[in-house]
């Protein structure tokens, strides 16, 4: 050996853009490659960038790795530096040029610190009580790996620890749950988060409590929720006799029994119907006025749910649901989303009659800007406010032990920011 260390640049060309556009693709895959070089790892950060790109890096005990992509051209450019002679930096070259499915790579290695133009300095860098814990200490792999939800203006960051815990690939999306840090396992379609097991009964206890402690529906539909959250809720009210949830995608169901047991908790109660297939197609072959309350639980309108809002989707509901019965969808953000949010209410409004749609909020940290908010549409039925009995309610939070829903909190999600109120032309409550 000639040299403290070897110094290799790497370029890949022709990738795939998807495989560089995954920030846990790359890292598992520069973990992998890591340790079959026979580096030792002591920590990992990968970040990725809005709408395109990842950044990361391994500290090694030997040195580092580390990569930026450009998914939009196939391109890789990699930083591999070790010291000594122990790790072997080609070994990386070869497993990340096949990960990534490069067409070919280019790299350059120098030896860094030529040995014959340094000298040995005479000093003790270590104090004597240091030395017994210094020379035999095991360095401790951390890995710091950030999920990031975003339009093109506004994203939502989660740390959390790295790989998947499931990761499985529909005909619909891709379905992933990870293992944040600060909100426990988390449920991502499509690079979107659904849900987590720190942070969504504020979701799932207002868009369900909302309506039912409203209106005492006793059949109830659900389109979409295949966490199994909504129907959970739905289930603790005594007077529903059936429960009908409508999924589209079989995997999502998987993933939450799999690994979300406090949502898909309600999945086998007896009292629930559960279909996989098209909600549009189920309330397409409905018989009229079936439900007293109907509840879209539904993910952002991409995709597979992009058809859960529109126009012609929700005259269908208004079909389906009886007279004097509730329907409650979740309504996007008005801070995330705004044109679909804006859209939804005018639609709405002109379906129900703009009297009896209400918009109310909901405050969840998972998701961009933490504003969430829900339709509350009444067919010729109950106003969320005036027909709203606080005291059943209380008795109710109590008995379950909610942890976001209240009386107060209910009367209170309908009182809107000013700057909500302007973007929505539906006419709201009046607090009593």
């Amino acid at each position: 050996m000639n040299s403290l260390g070897r110094h290799i640049l790497v370029e890949f060309y022709g990738g795939s853009a998807e495989v560089l556009n995954d920030v846990l693709l790359i890292e598992t895959n520069m973990l992998s490659a890591a340790k079959e070089s026979g580096a030792t790892i002591i920590t990992s950060q990968f970040h990725r960038f809005p709408p395109i790109g990842v950044s990361g890096f391994i500290v090694l005990q030997e040195s580092h790795f580390a990569i930026h992509t450009w998914p939009e051209y196939g391109y890789a450019a990699l930083d591999l530096f070790t010291c000594g002679m122990s790790v072997n930096p080609w070994i990386a070259y070869e497993i990340l040029k096949e990960a990534f499915q490069a067409d070919h790579g280019s790299a350059l290695e120098l030896n860094r610190g030529q040995l014959h133009l340094l000298e040995t300095e005479n000093v003790d860098f270590k104090r004597p009580e240091e030395v017994a814990a210094y020379e035999y200490s095991d360095p401790q792999e951390k890995r710091t790996v950030w999920f990031t939800d975003r339009n093109d203006n506004i994203a939502l960051s989660i740390r959390h620890r790295g790989g998947w815990i499931f990761r499985e690939k529909s005909p619909y999306q891709t379905v992933e749950v990870l293992d944040t840090f600060e909100y426990g396992k988390m449920l991502v379609i499509d690079n979107m988060v659904m849900c987590s097991e720190g942070d969504e009964k504020a979701y799932h206890e207002m868009i369900v409590h909302v309506p039912m402690l409203t209106h005492p529906a006793r059949k109830v539909l659900v389109i979409g929720g295949g966490d199994g959250g909504s129907v959970r809720e739905i289930l603790r009210h005594p007077q529903v006799e059936e429960v009908t949830l409508v999924e589209i995608d079989q995997v999502v169901i998987k993933a939450a029994r799999e690994h979300l047991p406090t949502l898909s908790s309600a999945l086998d109660h007896p009292k629930l119907n559960l279909l996989i297939g098209d909600g549009i197609e189920y309330l397409a072959a409905a018989a009229d006025e079936s439900y007293d309350l109907i509840i879209i639980d539904s993910s952002d309108p991409v995709g597979c749910s992009a058809p859960l809002f529109t126009k012609e989707f929700y005259l269908q509901v208004h079909r389906v649901l009886r007279s004097g019965g509730v329907l409650v969808a979740q309504s996007e953000s008005p801070r995330f989303n705004q044109p679909k949010f804006v859209e939804l209410y005018q639609d709405l409004g002109a379906i129900f009659g703009a009297a009896q749609v209400h918009c109310y909020l909901a405050f969840i940290s998972t998701y961009p800007t933490g504003m969430w908010s829900f339709a509350y549409c009444s067919k010729n039925g109950p106003h969320p406010i005036q027909d709203f009995d606080p005291q059943k309610a209380q008795q109710f939070s109590q008995d379950y032990q909610l942890a976001y829903y209240n009386p107060g909190i209910h009367q209170a999600a309908f009182c809107l920011p000013t700057f909500v109120k302007d973007m929505i032309t539906v006419e709201q409550p009046t607090l009593v």
